[in-house]
């Protein structure tokens, strides 16, 4: 990234810094301008307004020494701006005034900003946006896209619903918030259970888009998915009677010790069964297993996210992939559909059942699941049918599952995989 003696970047240079700093910092900008201002959804605009103008700005004059700074200080002024249409001089705005800077927004001395608050201020942008006005659906949307930075298609493709449907989900959701008057601040201790499944579920959603990208030309998107695990570690530390909070951890810990071997030098695609073991981080093994322990201590039995973590303990603790107690991650995978039933689960459960009693009962599951249409339109379907049809010897109607497969995958490296199996069998 540039410094201001540099000169001018250029706009294509300007738009990749600006986006390289939207995707790592946009959800602690968001949150110290929500406190600040005390409107979450005046907090998002003047910072998307930013966004706009830094696009132009750093075009022009080159990128800031401090591009945080830069976003916040423009972001600040918009937001003088948006109180003195609503109103003359008021407390809010003039305490707004008074902290103005007058440093072009490329020094920090100033900023609304205190370090030792980040984590409070991103949770607490959290427990806003899962506030119990919103609807369940609207909740984990808002946070999405305003903690996790995850774009309404890659929340719809997460979801399974059509981009509009988001789209409206989020702007519902600012509206209710600002009608309601939710105040920006991390809630008392006897209201964080109610929200609590809203961030929980918010958090999955973030780190399963960051394990495996839905669309584009990489498998991971490390970035994301270590924000979520971040984010995770405070919660729990927060909320730590909670047995949920420390089942999600160990989930995110533990699927996040594979990365290292989920993809090859050049960034291709590792199946599972093909991983170099020694490469897990043994490290991110130890952390998830130590939060699961703590999550089985609660004594509640384990819920979701708990029973995934304890299928992922399966995986970590096998030599290989023949080596795995595929009977206990069958019996996880039905507790799993039993307390959060869904096509997903079912197909992972398919998936299990073919390790452990062989492609045949598996493939029953998975015709039923095609039958039910529920996962229609999704590459995960016509991948694992594929998968069951070649261990079958179907090897043309093999081809043509993984040839669908390969169609509907939106992610390059995926599609790249399931398009060499299909190959394969031709």
């Amino acid at each position: 990234m540039g410094t201001p003696g540099e000169g001018p970047p250029g706009t294509g240079a300007a738009r990749r810094a600006v986006e390289a700093v939207w995707r790592i910092e946009s959800a602690r900008i968001v949150g110290a301008l929500a406190r600040w201002t005390g409107d979450f959804a005046l907090a998002e605009d003047v910072a998307q307004e930013a966004v706009a103008e830094a696009l132009v700005g750093w075009a022009r004059d080159g990128t800031p020494r401090d591009p945080v700074a830069w976003l916040l200080a423009t972001a600040r002024r918009r937001a003088i701006d948006a109180f003195r249409r609503r109103s003359a001089l008021d407390e809010r705005y003039a305490l707004l005034a008074g902290e103005e800077g007058g440093d072009g927004g490329t020094g920090g001395d100033d900023l609304p900003w205190d370090p030792d608050r980040i984590d409070d201020d991103v949770l607490a942008l959290m427990f806003v946006a899962c506030h119990p006005v919103l609807s369940p659906e609207a909740r984990v949307a808002l946070t999405l896209r305003t903690v996790g930075g995850l774009s309404t298609e890659e929340i719809a493709r997460a979801f399974l619903v059509p981009v509009p449907t988001v789209q409206a989900r989020i702007t519902r959701a600012k509206k209710t918030i600002a009608a309601a008057g939710v105040p920006f601040e991390l809630p008392p201790v006897h209201e964080r259970a109610e929200r609590l499944g809203g961030v929980l579920s918010a958090l999955y959603v973030t780190f399963t888009e960051g394990s495996t990208a839905t669309a584009g030309d990489a498998l991971l998107r490390p970035g994301l998915a270590y924000e979520a695990i971040r984010l995770s570690r405070t919660l729990a530390a927060l909320v730590p009677g909670e047995p949920e909070t420390h089942g999600l951890l160990a989930l995110l810990e533990l699927t996040a010790a594979r990365f290292p071997a989920r993809t090859g030098p050049d960034g291709e695609a590792v199946l599972l069964e093909d991983q170099d073991r020694r490469l897990w981080d043994r490290s991110a093994i130890r952390r998830g297993l130590a939060a699961l322990r703590r999550a089985v201590a609660g004594r509640r039995g384990l819920g979701p996210y708990g029973l995934q973590a304890a299928i992922a303990a399966c995986h970590a603790a096998a030599p290989s992939v023949d080596a795995t107690d595929w009977e206990r991650v069958v019996l996880l995978y039905e507790a799993l559909g039993r307390v959060a039933p869904s096509p997903v689960v079912e197909l992972n459960r398919a998936v299990a059942v073919a390790m452990a009693d062989g492609p045949s009962a598996a493939l029953a599951l998975v015709d039923d699941l095609a039958v039910s249409g529920r996962l229609s339109g999704s590459h995960l379907l016509p991948t694992v049918r594929g998968e069951l049809l070649t261990r079958l010897g179907r090897t043309g109607e093999a081809r043509a599952e993984l040839e669908l497969a390969a169609r509907l995958c939106r992610n390059d490296r995926e599609r790249a995989v399931l398009a060499r199996k299909a190959a394969a069998l031709r």
